[in-house]
């Protein structure tokens, strides 16, 4: 905001400059301009060049809104097509020299490669139509001391083109509209050309648009303030009828919050371990310290409880999935634990089958239910003998809509080409926003499966909401009641075969809606008990704890970066 402001100031000037020069610079006859603008006499030659020269320096501030605002300019009849077009395919000449001259004079040869400018002439030429390529384009030519002449002429090839495009554009829309509104036109063409023209124009950047395209089109994908803005009615009568937001945190008094947000796994993983030993995964927890030290606590972990690789590290503070690691080797433990920060907690990995638990019961009643069942499914890509692994995540139906996720999971074995019939894991833990794919498990409720997670629930004195994420060995020892608890979240846990793909948003609503008013009528029931909800500040500081743990995660964590660098941050907390 605060560059347009200034590119727009800056044009100002020069507009002042261009419409004033006659009065106190004279008529200047000789040097008149009037042919060459066009359609504004009169004007000097003076005026054009003090004209051109505060369009330059707006031109460093920002390009495009420069070319747009003096094609506004022309729209006005305030200036001439030709000068305006003329001014600014000479800033942007003189601005892409400038690069040029910074890469040769502040010698960056040592961060430039000859492939960048390989193709010589069309390159360059190029580069003025494709968003980020100039910077480095330019900056690179001169510090590998690509000849100035040569390069120079190619430069104003591409101004010369370039700039008539995006005044005429903006001058034509200026015409027929306000120029507020074609400012607006202009800005979002120059957006949509810049943002979208060069994906389109190969295959990988088609697909990854189509991922992006999925993502809002399933809501499966969408952001949690979209999913969640429909029940904000819904969770606002829940409070009135309930006696405020607050009583709903009194869901779950063994967890802080009930489990609204921030809680630490391992109080939790620790308290069902005490219940059932047999039913939850071997857990240790690693305080923030050097990495050294927490390679040593983990080794004597796994020795004293007699585990091998692989083994799971993850922060004792979640945010579905983010800095969860398999590890598979003393290597890669060393990698984890130096990529990770704050407090962390290592566990034992349980092979086999992943899935999810949803568990309600009232205080007043003697036994509690699974409400939902979901079956997650690691998905994976097959190899043709011929595609690389980069391009078999692209073409696949599923995984393209969480392609950054993918590669940048699988970041240093994308050229890789799979073997024909080779299956490729491209997940590894269950978490939707990781790819995961979930599926209402309904058919997998049996007896044994539901009496071995109320006896589980029941152990843990205060818990009455939430999901167990757990793992066994296949879909048989699960429905028998053998698994392992890997995880449990409360209050802000989710019923996860809601996302199942078959299914509609509108389903998805109802089961959260239901999950909602059983945690407001069990947090009153547990208030009327003696229980005590969260008070606000106890709120604020959980969701700071929470903020701080995600941003650390997400700045340290590199599953969490998408392939061009940014960090990919998944919606919600809970899958």
């Amino acid at each position: 905001m605060v560059r347009a402001l200034i590119a727009l100031l800056l044009l100002g000037l020069a507009m002042i400059a261009w419409s004033a020069a006659p009065a106190w610079l004279g008529d200047a006859s000789a040097g008149r301009i009037a042919a060459f603008v066009a359609q504004n006499e009169p004007n000097t030659l003076a005026g054009f060049a003090l004209f051109a020269a505060l369009v330059f320096a707006a031109s460093m501030i920002s390009e495009d809104l420069t070319c747009i605002g003096v094609g506004l300019l022309v729209a006005q009849g305030r200036v001439g097509f030709v000068a305006g077009a003329a001014a600014c395919a000479f800033a942007l000449w003189l601005g892409d020299l400038a690069l040029y001259g910074a890469g040769r004079f502040f010698d960056l040869s040592r961060f430039a490669t000859g492939a960048v400018i390989g193709s010589g002439p069309l390159w360059i030429l190029a580069s003025r139509f494709l968003p980020g390529a100039r910077l480095p384009t330019y900056l690179a030519a001169g510090a590998l001391r690509y000849p100035i002449g040569a390069f120079a002429f190619w430069l104003a090839v591409g101004a010369v083109l370039w700039a008539p495009i995006v005044v005429g554009g903006a001058a034509g829309l200026g015409a027929i509209t306000p120029g507020g509104v074609a400012l607006a036109a202009v800005a979002l063409l120059v957006f949509v050309a810049t943002r979208f023209g060069v994906r389109l124009a190969t295959w990988r950047g088609r697909r990854l648009l189509l991922g992006a395209w999925l993502r809002w089109r399933r809501w499966e994908f969408w952001p949690s303030w979209l999913l969640y803005a429909p029940l904000v009615p819904c969770f606002a009568w829940l409070a009135l009828r309930h006696g405020g937001l607050r009583v709903v945190t009194a869901v779950n008094p063994a967890i802080p919050a009930g489990g609204l947000c921030g809680e630490t796994k391992h109080p939790i993983l620790a308290a069902l371990s005490a219940s059932w030993p047999e039913r939850v995964a071997r857990t240790h927890l690693l305080p923030d310290g050097p990495v050294a030290a927490r390679v040593d606590q983990v080794l004597r972990f796994m020795q004293e409880r007699g585990l091998e690789f692989p083994i799971v590290i993850k922060p004792d503070v979640g945010e579905r999935g983010s800095g969860v690691a398999i590890v598979r080797d003393a290597a890669a433990l060393d990698l984890a634990l130096a990529s990770r920060a704050g407090d962390l907690l290592v566990q034992e990995y349980v092979p086999g089958i992943e899935a999810g638990l949803f568990y309600v019961r009232r205080p007043s009643e003697p036994r509690g239910r699974l409400t939902s069942i979901t079956e997650k499914r690691m998905i994976a890509v097959t190899g043709d003998g011929a595609s690389a692994l980069e391009t078999l995540i692209l073409r696949d139906p599923r995984a393209v809509c969480l392609a950054p996720v993918h590669l940048a999971r699988h970041a240093a074995a994308l050229a890789q080409v799979p073997r024909v019939g080779e299956r490729v894991p491209l997940v590894e833990i269950g978490t939707h926003s990781r790819g995961a794919l979930f599926l209402d498990g309904a058919a997998l409720a049996t007896p044994a499966l539901e009496d071995a997670v109320d006896r589980l629930s029941r152990g843990y004195p205060g818990f009455h909401l939430g999901r167990y994420d757990v793992r066994a060995a296949s879909l048989d020892a699960l429905q028998a009641g053998d698994f392992r608890a890997v995880e449990l979240n409360g209050l802000t846990a989710e019923p996860t075969d809601m996302y199942d793909p078959r299914y509609g948003v509108v389903r998805a609503w109802r089961a959260l809606a239901s999950q909602w008013r059983a945690a407001f009528e069990i947090g009153a029931e547990n208030v009327a008990a003696g229980a005590q909800p969260a008070s606000w500040s106890e709120i604020i500081r959980l969701w700071r704890e929470r903020r701080r743990a995600g941003r650390a995660l997400a700045e340290r964590s590199p599953s969490d970066r998408s392939a061009a660098g940014r960090v990919y941050r998944p919606r919600g907390r809970a899958a």
